[in-house]
């Protein structure tokens, strides 16, 4: 059975759902205001891979991932740019998609964006001051009472008196308690027209936090079956997010509460704020110029792949640490997976889960997602494939990486893929076509039993990065180290 660990609980659950055989799961997505990083990818990987597993577990799965298109960050950026918010936000969603595609994150079921649900916001923020939890500030904004609403902190596991007020949300003369926090910000003389809506608070936009409380309710109703997003998001936003929607509507908000563990570099997460990030297109060798104004390209599917392997092959709770060295690894993991395909071309097979490899994978993804796990058991399928020769085992091996969205590309075009992140980073600057004419050389010289100059070709060959594997038949095969 499936076992989750609940955020809210502190604990590993057996996994129920509200309704049988149907999962509603909520995830906080991206502010888009500029190019995702790789702790982003993490989150945006992490949450794929459980929506895949679910499915794969039969469940019918409704995914829901926002975009949070109105914010201070995407103001300061029209500000900046000389662009309206519509502009801005369409440009880093498409850069986005763009990079799920290379990461080969499926879409989710529904990409609801905030600036959609205003009218729903406002009716929670409504019933909140109904009941007395919100209250409007002498400065115009709309703020809630934080120590009013019984239970708060239960998430984070913070009493009020350890609370600070969220760094995402400024710090409004208008409040009561430094505590509180804005469900609506009142209209300033400098925001621009597209940035404001009419309510029966005056012109003004919500607060952050109130957005992922109308859209999880409108798209799924509530209470959830699982709430997820980063790290960082556990306090203040989803302390934040209870608060609003049990407190309007009383219950329980989610069954369940995932958080991805932070993606380090060195001893501190990875982040905009401390501007230690990467970007994702950067690791891909993608432009970040903005001269161009386009957001979309196209991937070295090699190197895709890596990024997405270096992500699975740790638990999405574990402290996970970014360092040149880990990717070449991860390159180089991967790559002997795809050099079983290629040595043992895989046979079509479906999963059959009373297999003893596929009962472990399915025994590890069981335990809360353990996708460590999990890839330890597709090594031992190559291990075993390799050894016997059995297109079975490396079919099976295939399709169970499905399962994790990986080894899904042709084996043979994946390894003469050039990458940066090979085994010793030395790539020449030969052409696929040169490297085919120096094989047939190299096979004619050993043809005339003269091997000192088949050596010297395959040693020309490794030092631009070129390997070779001699096959029955006369094949040879080449790849990039």
């Amino acid at each position: 059975m499936l076992q989750i660990y609940n955020s809210l609980s502190r604990r590993k659950e057996p996994f129920k759902t509200i309704e049988p055989g149907r999962v509603r799961m909520y995830v906080c997505g991206m502010t888009v205001y500029d190019f995702c990083h790789l702790g982003h990818a993490r989150m945006l990987v992490s949450f794929d891979v459980i929506a895949r597993w679910l499915r794969a577990s039969g469940y019918q799965v409704h995914y829901v991932r926002n975009i949070t298109d109105i914010d201070d960050k995407i103001i300061n950026k029209a500000l900046q740019t000389g662009s309206s918010l519509k502009d801005v936000t369409q440009f880093y969603t498409d850069a986005m998609h763009a990079d799920e595609k290379a990461l080969n994150v499926l879409s989710p079921d529904s990409e609801p964006r905030a600036t959609e649900h205003v009218p729903d916001m406002l009716d929670i923020i409504q019933r909140l001051e109904q009941k007395g939890l919100a209250y409007r500030a002498s400065d115009g904004d709309v703020n809630y009472a934080v120590r009013k609403f019984e239970g708060y902190g239960k998430l984070s596991g913070k009493t009020l008196d350890d609370l600070r007020a969220g760094e995402r949300v400024a710090v409004a003369g208008g409040k009561e308690d430094p505590l509180d926090f804005v469900l609506w910000k009142a209209a300033k003389e400098e925001d621009p027209e597209d940035s404001r809506w009419e309510s029966e608070y005056g012109e003004g936009r919500p607060g952050w936090h109130i957005e992922c409380s109308a859209m999880s309710r409108a798209l799924l109703g509530i209470p959830l079956d699982i709430h997820g997003g980063g790290p960082d998001l556990k306090f203040p936003h989803h302390e934040n997010e209870i608060a609003q929607t049990e407190g309007a509507f009383g219950g329980q908000m989610s069954t369940f509460w995932m958080h991805c563990g932070p993606l380090m570099v060195n001893d501190d997460k990875m982040s905009k704020s401390l501007g230690n990030f990467s970007t994702i297109r950067a690791i891909l060798g993608k432009s970040e110029s903005l001269d161009d104004k386009v957001a979309t390209y196209e991937a070295n599917p090699r190197e895709a792949e890596m990024l997405r392997f270096f992500i699975v092959r740790n638990h999405y709770r574990s402290i996970q640490n970014y360092a040149p060295q880990n990717l070449f690894d991860a390159q180089n993991s991967l790559d002997r997976l795809y050099q079983t395909l290629q040595n043992v071309p895989p046979a079509n097979v479906e999963i059959d889960w009373d297999h003893p490899q596929a009962k472990l994978f399915s025994a590890a993804m069981n335990d809360d997602f353990n996708t460590a796990g999990a890839i330890s058991v597709l090594f031992e399928l190559a291990s075993q494939a390799n050894s016997s020769n059995d297109a079975n085992l490396s079919g099976l091996m295939k399709s169970l990486g499905g399962v994790l969205g990986i080894l899904q590309n042709d084996p043979e075009a994946y390894l003469k893929s050039p990458t940066r992140y090979g085994s010793d980073n030395t790539q020449g600057n030969l052409t696929k076509d040169e490297i085919e004419g120096y094989i047939q050389k190299r096979n004619a010289a050993k043809q005339e039993r003269n091997y000192s100059e088949a050596d010297r070709i395959r040693s020309l060959l490794h030092d631009n990065g070129i390997e070779l594997e001699d096959k029955p038949g006369g094949v040879t095969q080449w790849r990039y180290r």
